[in-house]
């Protein structure tokens, strides 16, 4: 039987579309749960604080489609109201770590030298401590709460950001576009953050893509231990941690909670693998 064969523009078509309907099923996860953190008042058959003690721990049913908790609270409800607490955790959990590196690595690697030094120092003796003990201790003396949740992810998170920024700026600072803005006379500022870090950010886009679901597993973690969202707010998390003590008798508590958890992330990690490899970013 003879084979026929494949040229490399038709591989490379097969490829892109590959990539581009990862993107459009990561982006559709994405955009599935943001439109129900939005419309969360609107179809949420319950109100997600509400107890009914004559509904504990009802299996799922055409009232309660995914069943109650040990408090009667419906759970569908719950997981709804907590797209919103868990959408959030994900997105400020990277955007304060993400600027900050940006700005740190951007800094460090344009300038070189003493700054340069300096701030890798302390990157290394951030990065010395495992990332998770490292987030505990913070929270731990801030005290539980989403805002000390932040603060931890944004003391101990910019260091990857800065590290891959500070790698991109280090070889594009001696490009000609660099040089020739040098010898123009701009500004070290316009230089840095208006002709090299354009350039040098890609990379890091798509890193805060995979790193987004580190946040929300985290989150979920820190809630779990109850150092995150505190009780009675529906957090997926909280939930996943209400429902332990159920997991034999009542298992769709944790169940159904968890799955949104790891629905949200793969949305993420597959939506900033496709994109990554549309730009051509290879982490």
């Amino acid at each position: 039987m003879s084979t026929m064969a494949v040229s490399p523009s038709a591989a490379g078509w097969r490829t892109l579309l590959g990539r581009r309907t990862m993107l459009t099923v990561g982006a559709s996860i994405l955009l599935f749960f943001i439109l129900v953190a939005i419309a969360a008042p609107l179809i949420a058959p319950y109100d997600p604080i509400l107890q009914d003690g004559n509904a504990r721990l009802q299996l799922p049913s055409l009232l309660h489609p995914l069943g109650t908790d040990n408090f009667g609270r419906d759970i569908l409800s719950r997981i709804i109201w907590g797209a919103r607490i868990d959408l959030q955790i994900a997105v400020i959990g990277v955007a304060f770590p993400f600027l900050i590196g940006t700005v740190v690595g951007t800094v460090a690697g344009f300038f070189g030298g003493i700054v340069d030094a300096i701030f890798m120092r302390i990157v290394d003796i951030i990065m010395a401590f495992p990332f998770l003990v490292l987030m505990l201790s913070i929270i731990t003396i801030l005290g539980p709460g989403l805002g000390s949740f932040y603060i931890a992810m944004a003391l101990v998170g910019w260091v990857s950001y800065a590290r891959l920024i500070r790698a991109q700026i280090l070889v594009l600072k001696n490009s000609d576009y660099a040089v020739a803005a040098v010898s123009l006379g701009f500004g070290r500022m316009r230089i840095m953050f208006r002709h090299l870090l354009p350039n040098a950010i890609a990379g890091s886009i798509v890193f805060s893509m995979s790193d987004a679901v580190l946040v929300l597993l985290s989150g979920a973690a820190v809630s779990y231990l109850g150092l995150g969202v505190q009780p009675p707010v529906a957090e997926w998390g909280v939930m996943v941690a209400e429902g332990q003590s159920f997991i034999t008798t009542a298992w769709w508590i944790t169940l159904f909670p968890g799955l949104s958890i790891v629905f949200l992330a793969f949305g993420f990690s597959i939506f900033g693998d496709a994109f990554g490899e549309l730009l051509g970013v290879h982490e």
